[in-house]
């Protein structure tokens, strides 16, 4: 292809494609940050005001010190996902790893790969990639897919690839937590099919989590050593599941929380099942031993018997889907039509106030309306 200069530039350039169109382009020399001398081309400009404007852009970064924007112009997303997995998957957690890899794999690249990082936009990112996962999954967890998609382009600000992360300001709607959580009636229901039908490791199981709000991986991790019967309090020390035991989710994760006297017998009542189950497979019961096992095995539980359990009991009270967090959103929305204060709500699961306010806000309007309504009968008595 001859390269023809023009008048405008003596970096700008016309040529003539194969179909004899005539076209711009532009050669621009510089040096990168180490002092090595580079060169930055484009073309397939229409006309030669675009190819000038985007020569005067590159200029305009290199000049500003931008050198990595310039040089990572024809970047992908695609690519820059592998960049940034290979660099950091050893900083992270091993379920955090997974999850970012899985995330990457099977909706990112698929998405968005073809994407130059540089030139995604914010619509674009909305229409091909948000609003497809919207189609396919809850809003809970497209916002899970959102949030790992933002840690990676914050990342690629750090390295000064970008100037900013342009997609923090993307609005997904909230999934509602009545989709997945039961009334006081229905947990009632729930927990005597449980005790009647389900063996005793899974009744036990269900019952702590829906007396005390706890999550699943939670609940798994707990050891015999982190209940005390005496104080009639649990401590939260852990979380574990089938890919291993870990720190909690937050800091605000750790807590000891008071537990109720049904909880407490029930759990009496399962660890002498436990003594005489472990003594059938030649061990004997610690107190540094998981807490729930299985029968069959002698060995900790994890996601896959809990799951079936749900599903037989769904089926045999003919509820709605839910999810074992579902008991974790009952026990909060009970307490809240308790009215206890959010705060206590709050240290019970391990949560901020303010991340209770929002994801039970419609809880909390509606005690605001029957607060208006007792005012309003006060004065009128």
């Amino acid at each position: 292809m001859k390269l023809y200069k023009t008048k405008k530039d003596n970096e700008l350039y016309y040529y003539y494609n194969t179909k004899k169109e005539k076209l711009w382009c532009f050669r621009h020399k510089y040096y990168d940050s180490l002092g090595k001398r580079k060169e930055k081309f484009k073309q397939g400009f229409k006309s030669e005001k675009d190819a000038y404007r985007a020569l005067l852009e590159i200029k305009t970064e290199i000049l500003n010190g931008e050198v990595k924007r310039v040089e990572n112009s024809n970047l992908t997303v695609s690519e820059w996902l592998d960049i940034w997995f290979e660099t950091h998957k050893n900083d992270w957690k091993i379920t955090s790893q997974k999850q970012r890899e899985n995330a990457i794999k099977h909706q990112m690249k698929p998405l968005l790969g073809k994407y130059k990082l540089l030139e995604l936009d914010k619509t674009t990112y909305k229409r091909v990639f948000i609003n497809e996962l919207l189609k396919k999954y809850q809003p809970g967890t497209v916002q899970l897919f959102h949030r790992l998609f933002k840690v990676a382009i914050n990342a690629a600000v750090d390295n000064e690839i970008l100037t900013r992360n342009r997609f923090n300001k993307i609005t997904i709607p909230k999934e509602k937590t009545t989709d997945n959580f039961l009334t006081a009636d229905e947990l009632k229901k729930f927990l005597t099919a449980a005790k009647e039908f389900e063996n005793i490791t899974n009744y036990s199981l269900i019952l702590l989590l829906a007396r005390t709000g706890l999550r699943k991986g939670e609940a798994f991790g707990l050891k015999w050593e982190d209940i005390n019967s005496s104080t009639k309090t649990l401590s939260v020390q852990r979380t574990r599941d089938n890919k291993g035991v870990r720190s909690p989710k937050t800091k605000n994760s750790y807590r000891t929380i008071l537990i109720d006297d049904t909880l407490i017998h029930q759990l009496k009542v399962y660890r002498s099942w436990c003594r005489e189950t472990m003594l059938t497979f030649g061990k004997r019961l610690a107190e540094d031993d998981f807490i729930f096992i299985s029968y069959q095995t002698g060995t900790p539980i994890t996601d896959a018997t809990l799951k079936y359990s749900f599903d037989r009991l769904i089926k045999r009270c003919g509820f709605k889907h839910i999810t074992p967090h579902g008991l974790r959103h009952a026990h909060a929305t009970i307490l809240i039509a308790k009215r206890i204060p959010v705060k206590t709500i709050a240290d019970r699961l391990g949560n901020t106030a303010q991340m209770i306010l929002e994801i039970y806000g419609h809880s909390f309007k509606d005690l605001e309306e029957e607060s208006v309504q007792a005012f309003e009968q006060a004065l009128n008595m």
